[in-house]
């Protein structure tokens, strides 16, 4: 039996429009939706039809984060890496739009694309340290995009935000009423323009995925592993608070 993808593509005047479609687990970032839309990343960078990405999704919701049911903690910090560093390093603009909510490791796809927009259906949450855990390997992107101050308060707190904030603090670059002037602009763009432009502006980030990541990604491992993260995630499926609230 042929399993049907997570991630449908389509092609609009230019732009490769790839949609997350994994409605089930919330598009939560297992092995095959990386897989798949990494798949779909490759097939845009090759077609030179195509001069932008725009990365969509179906369902309520952007991305939900890992998805633990399916994959465990396993490889999926080093895997969400590898994602992050096939954004960064396409030679194509891409450009997340998020009509829904996005928590955790989703918010570390959209800090990884290099434009993103939002509708005010969208929420924003760094959840981990409710769970005992960390915004690991995510704080690659985040931290590249996001005012530190604010970054330090929605890491520390796991409160949820709304899309005005999400633009105020650079976690996303502008409503998506700018969606159709951002494509306008993109489609106007040469190619090798982009192709360098994009280098300039993810220099940073490439930079910190080099140095930074093989550390994270242990972090990570670490903080899945311990005591407190079980009873962090516990809490979390039997919907009650975990042992540390107050």
């Amino acid at each position: 039996m042929t399993t049907a993808p997570l991630v449908r593509r389509a092609h609009d005047r230019g732009i490769a429009v790839l949609t997350l479609d994994s409605p089930h687990n919330r598009n939560a970032l297992s092995a095959a939706l990386i897989a798949d839309l990494t798949d779909a990343l490759d097939a845009a960078e090759r077609d030179e039809a195509v001069r932008a990405v725009l990365l969509t999704h179906t369902g309520s919701t952007f991305c939900a984060g890992a998805d633990l049911k399916a994959d465990g903690i396993g490889k999926g910090p080093g895997l969400l890496v590898g994602l992050i560093r096939r954004i960064a390093t396409l030679a194509k603009p891409v450009v997340a739009k998020a009509d829904g909510h996005a928590r955790a490791g989703g918010l570390g796809l959209l800090a990884a694309c290099d434009i993103a927009v939002a509708s005010d259906a969208a929420t924003f949450a760094f959840t981990e340290s409710r769970l005992g855990l960390a915004p690991s390997v995510i704080s690659l992107p985040v931290l590249d995009r996001v005012d530190p101050r604010a970054a330090g308060r929605y890491f520390l707190t796991g409160e949820r935000f709304d899309t005005a904030e999400a633009v105020r603090i650079g976690l996303v670059t502008a409503w998506d009423e700018a969606l159709d002037g951002i494509l306008a602009g993109l489609r106007a763009a040469s190619p090798q323009g982009l192709a360098e432009s994009k280098a300039v502006a993810t220099r940073s980030l490439r930079e910190a995925l080099d140095s930074g990541a093989e550390e994270l990604v242990r972090q990570s491992a670490r903080l899945f592993t311990s005591a407190e993260a079980a009873e962090g995630m516990r809490a979390f499926v039997e919907r009650r608070d975990p042992s540390w609230a107050l």
